[in-house]
């Protein structure tokens, strides 16, 4: 079966394309590489450089390779840059995607997942927050991606498109970009191996759902055959301050000491979990990774890493 993954040489697409590699799929990645990396993507895959707000050649990508099902992960995903430039912002994640979805039409494609965000729910009324919760997203980037869906649930009932939509935590693990507007988790390894300080903002009780980005690969994998026409949670179903979470990695990395606590940010979202019960029952899918697990494999990555610029700059 050919998948082709938009986004592909991304944070989480490359993860998800190793995946699917891993498990005897032909692999084609579409991505412009305005953050996705070349050294990302998987060998066996074959490449496109194509910005998906490029119809034309988007057509002609599509029309070569003749996929199967669309996984598409390929998005503006800074939070910061998209109440910088709310219409690049919606360029990329709305328009962007709609060029996708009539793409899925005009090709015949089989099914399509659509990785969105927990950040459509905005603040959360209760926790952990369901997939019935209702949806406020307090940035242009929540309200982009949340946009999509209603666009994909339109096109299913139009063009009988099968879909799937997985709403992501918050994701972290190797790849993740420690730079602007990187995860809490890349950025406090990136601050650790440089031997510099940590900033808190506020008290560091706020908490959030750190997912490793291995179990996002493995819940799009579980989203081929299941999940038709759903919107599934892809989370531990866990809160984890991030004292917590410093405190873990301070153990990890065998460095102890004191964090920066800062005021704390205008906006920011105090508590959120999701719940990942529909992804048990609707894809037969849980995390398999703890999050001590997690950070230490992130830790030993990033480590590495670090290592060997520093071998090629002796």
């Amino acid at each position: 079966m050919k998948i082709l993954v938009t986004g592909g040489a991304g944070f989480i697409g490359s993860h998800v394309v190793d995946k699917l590699i891993w498990e005897k799929f032909e692999v084609i990645v579409v991505d412009d590489f305005s953050t996705g990396k070349q050294e990302n993507v998987n060998p066996k895959a074959r490449i496109y450089p194509c910005d998906i707000t490029n119809s034309i050649k988007l057509y002609s990508i599509f029309e070569t390779e003749k996929p199967e099902i669309v996984i598409h992960h390929a998005a503006q995903i800074s939070v910061q840059d998209s109440f910088n430039s709310p219409n690049r912002d919606a360029d990329v994640n709305v328009i962007g995607t709609l060029n996708v979805l009539q793409n899925c039409i005009k090709h015949g494609i089989n099914k399509l997942i659509y990785a969105s965000s927990a950040a459509v729910y905005g603040d959360p009324r209760y926790l952990p927050i369901d997939e019935e919760h209702p949806l406020n997203p307090l940035s242009p980037y929540g309200i982009s991606k949340h946009t999509p869906e209603h666009y994909i649930g339109m096109f299913n009932e139009l063009y009988g498109l099968d879909y799937t939509i997985l709403r992501y935590a918050n994701v972290y693990g190797p790849r993740q970009d420690a730079e602007g507007e990187g995860g809490v988790v890349a950025i406090f390894i990136d601050r650790i191996l440089r031997g510099q300080g940590i900033a808190i903002f506020g008290n560091g009780s706020q908490t959030r759902d750190f997912i490793y980005v291995k179990d996002i690969a493995e819940a799009n994998l579980a989203a081929i055959p299941r999940g038709s026409c759903e919107i599934i949670n892809i989370s531990t179903n866990l809160e984890t301050s991030v004292n917590d979470l410093f405190r873990a990695l301070c153990v990890i990395s065998s460095s102890f000491r004191q964090p920066d606590y800062q005021p704390e940010r205008l906006g920011d979202i105090r508590h959120s979990y999701l719940d990942n019960k529909k992804a048990q029952s609707k894809l037969n899918w849980q995390p398999k990774y703890t999050l001590f697990d997690g950070l230490a494999r992130t830790f030993d990555y990033y480590k590495a890493d670090r290592s060997e610029v520093v071998e090629l700059a002796k």
